[in-house]
C-alpha cells in the first residue's frame, strides 16, 4: 500500500534520512525505533508532508505522493499525531476534535465517528466540554490521538505517543493501538520504548543516524541481540 523507497532528507547539508526504503503493509501496525536524533520523527514528518524529502519517492497504492502538499495527503487518508501533542490549549476537548474533522461536510456522519471515538475514549467524553489545558497529560494524549481518528485515517501515524506517561498509561496507549488497528487503519508508530512498540507491532524498522539498518517481524527484533543491547536494556 504505502511504498516509501531511497528516501533521503537533507537540512542544511546534513543527512536526517539516508536512502531509506520501506514498504507498509495494508492494516499493519509498523514500529519505528531508534535512538534520539536517528530520523524517526523527521520520517513522519516527511510522510505527512511537513518536510520536504531531496531524494526518493513515496508511493501510495502506486501513486507517486512526494509532491503533495500536507492537505492533500491527508484526504489520501495519512494523517499525523505529532510528538507533544500540540492541543489548542485554551479551546475544549471537543473543539479540538472537531478541527480534526474540518474536512468532513456530513455532519450525521461526524456525530456518528465523534459517538464511535467516545466509546474507546470514554475519559475523553468525560472531559469533552473541558478546556484542553486543564487535562492531565495522558488525557491529552488520547484527545490528540482522538482528533486525528475523526478524519477517518487509512494510515494513522503516532509519533512518540507514551512520552512523559505515567506507566498505567502508557500500557493504554498501547491497547488503543491495537484496537485502532482492529478498525481496519494502518498504524505506524514511532516510539522510544523500544519493547513496548515491538509487542504491540507487527513489523519493526530500526534507524540509526537516519539510515534502516534492522527490519524485521517485531519478535524477530525482540529476539535480536543487536536491538537488545542497544534498545531493550539487555
Amino acid at each position: 500500500m504505502l511504498e516509501i523507497q531511497n528516501l533521503s532528507v537533507d537540512y542544511s547539508g546534513v543527512h536526517a534520512l539516508r536512502e531509506v526504503s520501506i514498504d507498509v503493509p495494508d492494516k499493519g501496525v509498523i514500529a519505528v525505533i531508534g535512538a534520539n536524533g536517528a530520523g524517526k520523527s523527521t520520517l513522519l514528518r516527511t510522510l505527512a508532508g511537513q518536510t520536504r524529502h531531496s531524494h526518493g519517492s513515496i508511493r501510495l497504492d502506486g501513486e507517486d505522493i512526494g509532491t503533495l502538499r500536507p492537505h492533500e495527503r491527508l484526504e489520501r487518508g495519512i494523517v499525523l499525531c505529532p510528538e507533544g501533542r500540540r492541543l489548542f490549549p485554551e479551546m475544549s476537548v471537543y473543539d479540538n476534535i472537531r478541527i480534526g474533522a474540518y474536512r468532513m461536510r456530513d455532519s450525521k456522519k461526524f456525530r456518528q465517528r465523534l459517538d464511535f471515538l467516545y466509546s474507546i475514549f470514554p475519559r475523553v467524553a468525560e472531559r469533552r466540554g473541558q478546556i484542553a489545558s486543564s487535562l492531565s497529560g495522558g488525557e491529552q494524549q488520547m484527545v490528540a490521538i482522538a482528533r486525528a481518528l475523526i478524519s477517518e485515517p487509512r494510515i494513522l501515524m503516532l509519533d512518540e505517543p507514551t512520552l512523559g506517561l505515567a506507566p498505567k498509561l502508557i500500557l493504554e496507549v498501547a491497547r488503543l493501538v491495537r484496537t485502532i488497528n482492529g478498525e481496519g487503519i494502518t498504524v505506524i508508530m514511532v516510539e522510544q520504548n523500544a519493547r513496548l512498540a515491538l509487542k504491540v507491532s507487527d513489523y519493526g524498522f530500526v534507524l540509526e543516524t537516519g539510515s534502516l539498518t534492522l527490519q524485521g517481524t517485531s519478535q524477530e527484533l525482540l529476539s535480536s541481540s543487536e536491538v537488545l543491547s542497544a534498545y531493550l536494556g539487555g
